[in-house]
């Protein structure tokens, strides 16, 4: 299976933090998005600084479009993640029961972007698989319901980390992390933690992040 990164937006508040979507293209299910980057209009979040771009031209890059889609998987519902879920309202968003119920209650600025008349959401609750040789693991800290996307091989898969760790050098460092610069990296230190030895232990041999190009390969 094919991962294809998609650059949907930069966070200039966010140390100029590009925002990336990752299409993994299965050759059962066909193709499954996860995340969905920053939607329309952005003015009310014009503090976060932000240059967006339409995932439909980020897609179009692979020859791909929305109608090649069949499954979004949102890590979590925060804006930079969900802001172009509509773009996709065809398609199920397989998103942890309890970051939906978080999201409601707390996004309320940008709730309009993922809790949109006819959005079709296939809730979990916790470890679940998606499709063959794709499940999710409930990765909470950041948010309380975040989850990472895990595509399965033999020589020990790849992870799409979502928010559990921004940048590759947070991932290797954990705890150690200096996080002085990185505002939001968690909500709940213990859990976040909690989830990033969760993820080491699985010894992936790449993890993809949503705010880091690089990709932290892993020998085993």
């Amino acid at each position: 299976m094919e991962i294809v990164r998609l650059h949907l937006a930069r966070i200039d508040a966010l140390n100029h933090v590009p925002v990336h979507g990752f299409v993994i293209k299965h050759p059962r299910a066909g193709a499954i998005l996860v995340d969905t980057g920053v939607g329309w209009p952005y003015d009310m979040l014009k503090d976060w600084k932000i240059v967006n771009r339409h995932a439909v031209d980020a897609l179009a890059e692979h020859d791909l479009s929305p109608a090649d889609v069949r499954i979004v998987i949102n890590t979590h519902l925060h804006f930079d993640h969900c802001g172009q879920n509509a773009v996709f309202k065809h398609a199920p968003f397989y998103v942890q029961r309890a970051e939906l119920e978080r999201a409601r209650r707390q996004e309320k600025l940008t709730s309009e972007w993922f809790d949109f008349a006819g959005a079709r959401f296939e809730l979990m609750d916790g470890d679940s698989e998606i499709a063959e040789g794709i499940r999710v693991v409930a990765t909470p800290g950041h948010t309380v319901g975040h989850q990472s996307v895990i595509v399965e091989s033999p020589d020990g898969g790849a992870i799409m980390i979502g928010d559990a760790a921004y940048t590759s050098d947070i991932y290797r460092e954990g705890e150690n992390a200096d996080l002085s610069g990185w505002r939001g990296q968690y909500a709940d230190r213990e859990a976040w933690a909690g989830s990033l030895r969760k993820l080491r232990d699985l010894r992936p041999h790449a993890v993809h992040f949503c705010h880091d190009t690089n990709v932290a390969e892993m020998t085993r």
